[in-house]
């Protein structure tokens, strides 16, 4: 990770996403820009929780580990987008290990600054319940998703949300083979149905398959297939 203090850079991002008026004044001192590479986390679950992240750019995803040590992909986030938001309010510790997609970029807030400045400050406040509030909206979307749609659709889905970031431009194309079993308990299947689902993207064409790795051949026709991609949000 690397940290920068470009408050040029930072206040082009905040009107970007038309949220320079959500901090007071007071605060944007405190505010910094935070780069991540691929593959590097965020935060990590059961940690102390102290700053608050926006996504500015690029994908992160969001999954959880069991005590045996099983890790469970919970869903894909790009920009707009808070992590440590939920922390921040309930005053606990990291709920969830959330790690780099793509190369990433995030405004970082000490939550120390952010009780100093913003616990009375409305635009803040009304910023905040529009985005918890858009998680629980995105939850019930996501289940309707799962009972809704058939497991081509859902693992297609998958796919494309775990090789793209947020401007659609291929991060890897390739699946790690050990990750399936993730994928199948995020789409809501068994692990030997969405084998059979697979084998049948590599019949058609769509994606390759060593002992390894998966790899996508035809994202557009994956695209076609998945319509709108629930897990990126």
């Amino acid at each position: 990770m690397i940290q920068s203090a470009n408050h040029q850079q930072l206040k082009l991002y905040l009107k970007k996403f038309a949220i320079e008026d959500v901090f007071p004044s007071k605060l944007i001192g405190d505010l910094s820009l935070c780069y991540y590479e691929q593959g590097e986390h965020l935060c990590m679950q059961g940690d102390n929780a102290c700053e608050l992240f926006i996504i500015v750019k690029g994908k992160v995803k969001v999954f959880t580990t069991s005590s045996e040590g099983n890790t469970l992909i919970l869903s894909f986030k790009t920009p707009l987008e808070l992590i440590g938001d939920i922390e921040y309010v309930q005053k606990i510790d990291i709920i969830n290990t959330v790690e780099a997609v793509s190369p990433l970029t995030v405004v970082r807030i000490p939550y120390k600054a952010l009780r100093a400045h913003c616990e009375n400050h409305p635009p803040f406040l009304k910023f905040m319940l529009g985005i918890i509030t858009q998680k629980f909206y995105v939850k019930s979307d996501f289940l309707s998703f799962n009972l809704m749609h058939s497991v081509d659709v859902r693992l297609a889905s998958y796919l494309l949300s775990h090789s793209f970031d947020e401007q659609h431009s291929l991060v890897t194309g390739i699946h790690s083979t050990e990750s399936l079993k993730d994928a199948a308990n995020l789409i809501g299947t068994s692990y030997r149905h969405l084998n059979r689902v697979l084998l049948k993207f590599i019949q058609e064409g769509l994606v390759e398959r060593n002992s390894k790795s998966i790899v996508i051949k035809d994202w557009q026709g994956l695209k076609n297939i998945a319509g709108h991609s629930l897990y990126e949000k």
